[in-house]
């Protein structure tokens, strides 16, 4: 690995870890396509590499700052990561057997089908803030 390929990778890892501080994303938005468009890895590469970031603890100084402002939901952690576990077993194994382009377009799609949904038809969060670990602790 070449130097500037590795200055290349922190520069994207810097942009996905401001990015999911901010609104929660970064493997499937910014280093996925990154990696593809910048980097010429395939969809499948670029994904498998992104879900190797997810074991390393990498997001804990976001995690902690959300937390301290009462913004995680420490009770749906859990099964949030069961399901994705399951989920993660299974969508690998699909993705594994599709057409790199297939899967390319799979992921563009479900882009424009979130974003959609959220500029147009997004409704109002019942719980938030404070008001989330108050919630969740009353439970």
């Amino acid at each position: 690995m070449t130097v500037n390929t590795i200055i290349i990778l922190v520069i994207i890892g810097v942009a996905a870890g401001m990015l999911s501080g901010l609104v929660g994303v970064g493997g499937g938005i910014i280093i996925v396509p990154a990696l593809v468009y910048i980097l010429g890895y395939s969809q499948k590469n670029a994904q498998g590499t992104s879900l190797g970031l997810l074991l390393l603890p990498v997001f804990i100084v976001s995690l902690y700052y959300y937390y301290k402002a009462g913004e995680v939901n420490l009770k749906a952690i859990p099964f949030l990561a069961i399901g994705f576990l399951i989920g993660g077993y299974f969508g690998s194994k699909l993705a594994l057997s599709l057409p790199d382009e297939m899967v390319k377009k799979i992921f563009a799609i479900l882009m424009i089908v979130v974003a959609v949904k959220m500029m147009f038809f997004d409704k109002k969060s019942k719980i938030s803030g404070k008001e989330s670990i108050t919630h969740v602790e009353k439970n």
